[in-house]
């Protein structure tokens, strides 16, 4: 394979200037050692796990009591345990460089106004929160759900949920009744967080008759916590329904809880089955956001951190560890492209953004629109560029310096709900190639194993993980025998995380994702990843969206029929089905080109955006559909009429 396009490369000032530099310099110095590449970083700390890990108590002078030894006990994942001997609270670590003029959180949304909240006025409204939760009795363990927007008020109630040793969970608005039934039922809060309405797209949705269903439903609420402070005519029977008062002066108080209790649950999308309430631990979260903020994004005091994010994807939680770094951070609420679709480059103007997180579709979004924004917008305060939640192509890449900024850090990056953070991603002194996330990230002993079980390089395979992390799940809820959780992970190769990425290790330690493996291509005894499909089809102007699916009928033949959204001024023509399948052919191989197309009006996406490519496989396979995907779990669920009715065709 060919070295791909060099796109950026980091200045000599830039390396030294960077965390991750100093962070070299100081192993270098403490441990005598002598690293002439990042490579060597990395394998020091796997090869070194239990000091890397504990050493970063000291480094960042991170509040603790206890001793960091020994840092895990037990060998093999998922049973290895963690710092046994330390007591912490993540809210405490998070809220450590605060001081009460300093600015904390912007909030803005649609409307374009916004508002500044100092460290004083969010530690006052998150003890306000705290004391009302006291006053009901809430005692550490006990759950705090919400169904909450992107503002200062949600940030606040988190604080004060984990600052008391409460464990958190949060869904964001739009999500059906029934999706968060699914999902609290299995945690039984003990109180419900919510608003009244909510803006999105322009419009306003109304919440009150929701809430007041999924009240109804969880036995197990006792309270419900009004943070919209707009009174309710509604009220549920023996539940008390307050608005927040912020008047009322507390101060939040900090619980230190053992390195591994349990921090906040967050959700697999449940398109194919029960969501998986995952459940972190407030050591582990803190490690590995301090680790992640100050290495990979390289964050710095006095920085503006903004990631485009619901309540309901892990990126808002990911989000608030720039605190860690001593920065701010910016909270949107509302729609990425409302009223216009380049609006978050808007908002990288307006508030002077450092570090902007969005997501690959955004991107490809903004470039399919012809969107050039570095004449558009002035991003002079921009230091990097984040993308994650499906593999950004090649093309996303150049886009980005070609019409975003010529001299920004792409860093691409991915990893999972199932850790709240990145297995892989930006690294601000390597360079930046076309097509490729920079490096593995220290402390994660990542490596790609082929359908044997070998490890390999330049090769696709699938993605593992050879040692434990401290940001692993403790467990799934309501899984005491950590069932479900050795099924999900360790099925293949026990003891060894399958993540379920279908990957390449470059030669130049940076990695390729291809998509999940699971719904790889398998032709004529190649696997290809969809998104090498969907990199060539994005080169056609006709086609706005699409999906690839590879189906294994059970007499033996094979079928991989191309779904295509097409412009609204565009035919499916002989013709174009022609071009499309020369652009696949010259693009890779005739291995590539579908044995269909077929137009659709829409691509059914989860709710935190990723096609739903293993769900329609299933469904067009012969399954039920109530064992291939929850409708409510669908961001359009009405995409999935089409897919429905050639179900029932082909299979009846």
């Amino acid at each position: 394979m060919t070295t791909p396009k060099l796109l950026w490369q980091p200045t000599e000032e830039q390396i030294k200037n960077s965390n991750l530099y100093k962070y070299r310099k100081y192993l270098e110095s403490k441990y005598n050692l002598n690293f002439q590449s990042y490579d060597d970083i990395w394998k020091w700390s796997n090869k070194n796990s239990g000091l890397f890990w504990s050493g970063l108590f000291e480094y960042f002078k991170l509040i603790y009591e206890g001793s960091p030894e020994p840092a895990f006990s037990g060998d093999e994942m998922p049973d290895v345990r963690w710092f046994e001997n330390i007591r912490l609270n993540l809210a405490e670590n998070l809220t450590r460089f605060r001081s009460s003029e300093k600015i904390a959180v912007i909030e803005t949304d649609e409307s374009g106004q916004y508002r500044s909240y100092t460290w004083h006025e969010l530690m006052s409204t998150a003890g306000a929160i705290q004391q009302q939760l006291y006053e009901w009795g809430l005692k550490k363990g006990d759950r705090v759900c919400g169904i909450l927007p992107n503002n200062f008020h949600t940030t606040a109630a988190f604080l004060a949920v984990t600052a008391g040793g409460l464990i958190w969970s949060c869904c964001s608005p739009e999500f059906g009744v029934e999706s968060i039934l699914d999902r609290f039922s299995q945690i039984k809060p003990s109180v419900l967080l919510c608003i009244d309405n909510y803006m999105y797209g322009g419009k306003s949705f109304d919440l009150k008759r929701k809430n007041n269903e999924i009240a109804q439903s969880l036995d197990s609420v006792e309270f419900i916590f009004n943070l919209s402070k707009i009174k309710s005519s509604s009220d549920t029977e023996q539940r008390w329904l307050v608005d927040m008062d912020c008047s009322r002066s507390s101060e939040l108080r900090f619980e230190r809880v053992c390195f591994s209790d349990p921090l906040w649950v967050l959700y697999s999308s449940g398109t194919t089955g029960a969501p998986k309430a995952i459940t972190h631990c407030h050591g582990g979260v803190l490690l590995e956001l301090q680790k992640y903020h100050a290495f990979h994004n390289d964050v710095k005091q006095g920085e503006l951190f903004f990631w485009y994010s619901t309540t309901g994807w892990m990126m808002w939680n990911y989000l608030h560890g720039a605190w860690l770094m001593d920065a701010s951070i910016l909270l949107y609420d509302g729609s990425p492209g409302y009223p216009v679709v380049d609006n978050l480059w808007h908002l990288a103007e307006k508030y002077q953004i450092s570090h902007f997180g969005t997501s690959a579709p955004y991107i490809l979004a903004n470039k399919k629109a012809g969107i050039n924004v570095m004449k558009k917008y002035n991003l002079e305060k921009l230091r990097s560029i984040g993308s994650t939640g499906s593999p950004l192509p090649p093309e996303g890449f150049d886009y980005v310096y070609e019409s975003i900024k010529e001299d920004v850090w792409l860093c691409s990056m991915s990893g999972g709900t199932d850790v709240c953070t990145a297995f892989v991603g930006g690294n601000p002194t390597l360079p930046v190639y076309e097509g490729e996330i920079q490096c593995r990230a220290l402390g994660c002993n990542l490596w790609c194993f082929d359908e044997e079980g070998h490890a390999v390089e330049n090769m696709e395979g699938e993605m593992v993980i050879l040692q434990s992390m401290p940001c692993m799940p403790i467990y799934f809820w309501n899984d005491p025998d950590k069932i479900r959780y050795r099924e999900s992970y360790f099925e293949m190769y026990p003891g060894i995380w399958r993540h379920g990425d279908w990957i390449r290790i470059t030669p130049r330690g940076g990695v390729v994702i291809y998509g999940r493996s699971d719904a790889t291509l398998n032709r004529q005894g190649i696997r290809i990843g969809t998104s090498e499909i969907y990199r060539s089809i994005d080169h056609l102007d006709e086609i706005t969206d699409s999906l690839i699916i590879h189906i294994e009928r059970k007499d033996g033949n094979h079928w991989m029929p191309l779904f295509v959204v097409l412009k609204p001024d565009s035919q499916l023509t002989d013709e174009l089905k022609k071009k499309i399948n020369n652009q696949l052919k010259n693009d890779y191989s005739p291995r590539h080109v579908p044995d269909e197309i077929i137009r659709v009006e829409g691509i059914p996406y989860t709710l935190s955006g990723k096609k739903m490519e293993t769900p329609i496989k299933k469904l067009l396979s012969g399954r039920p559909p109530e064992k291939c995907f929850n409708p409510d779990t669908v961001r359009n669920p009405e995409s999935l009429d089409y897919f429905y009715r050639l179900a029932h065709e082909i299979n009846k």
